[in-house]
């Protein structure tokens, strides 16, 4: 069996591994605009990863936590304030570290970006660190989630230290990168191919996928685009085959 990719809109994706596990990446549907009704509502979760604890991420993780009780991935403050609202499995981590969750690799990476979590009063409270994962899965393929993030000189090193297939990268602009700094994030990872997020949700995220397609042409790249809640079967020797 190969990795099966949903896009749910924004940045939350659901992974099914090829082992049957469904990881779901930066809850955010019921309230998400882009979210098709049908996936509103996640009815198996094995994994949650959180990249950080804005909204827009982690906007349904709680409800999530408490009706599936999936294994929680999250930097260590991100990750204890999860258990607090009633996570029972939780698996906190730090960057640079890896562990292995249900035959996934997720290693933790840096991004740069805020982590502020907006209490239920209004009141906002530090959750550590943003971040990213390069989760790399028992058929060998390695996906590069970058979480919401600037474009920064040590994506080079994930990928010297990494090599990740597919990357999904921001692209809206305005609270992450725009097309531009997409562009040099591709340049600097060499992925085989990226999956554009965080776009067209608000009016303010501007970007758009066609706006990788130079760099696409230039360096030799997949650019992977989904409608939102459409499922699609990835694997490193597909991609491979694609790009020759």
């Amino acid at each position: 069996m190969s990795v099966h990719i949903t896009w749910l809109g924004h940045s939350t994706f659901r992974i099914e591994t090829p082992e049957g596990k469904s990881i779901v990446i930066d809850p955010w549907t019921r309230q998400n605009p882009m979210c098709p009704e049908s996936e509103k509502h996640q009815k198996k979760v094995d994994v949650l990863l959180a990249t950080h604890g804005h909204f827009d991420h982690i906007g349904d993780a709680v409800e999530i936590i408490r009706e599936l009780q999936p294994k929680v991935v999250g930097i260590f403050e991100l990750a204890t304030w999860l258990q607090k609202k009633g996570a029972k499995n939780v698996s906190p981590m730090n960057k640079g570290g890896t562990q292995e969750v249900e035959r996934v690799k997720i290693t933790m990476t840096h991004a740069l970006h805020s982590c502020g979590i907006q209490e239920d009063d209004g009141s906002i409270i530090y959750g550590g660190e943003a971040c990213g994962y390069v989760m790399e899965f028992s058929d060998g393929l390695k996906i590069y989630h970058s979480g919401d993030t600037a474009v920064f000189g040590d994506m080079k090193l994930i990928s010297e230290l990494y090599s990740p297939d597919v990357a999904m990268l921001p692209i809206g602009d305005h609270f992450t990168m725009g097309e531009k700094e997409a562009q040099m994030a591709c340049e600097l990872l060499r992925p085989k191919a990226v999956i554009p997020m965080h776009y067209g949700t608000f009016p303010m995220l501007t970007g758009r996928p066609k706006g990788l397609r130079p760099a696409a042409n230039e360096l030799g790249f997949q650019v992977i685009e989904f409608k939102p809640g459409e499922r699609k079967e990835i694997s490193a020797d597909k991609l491979a085959a694609v790009l020759k």
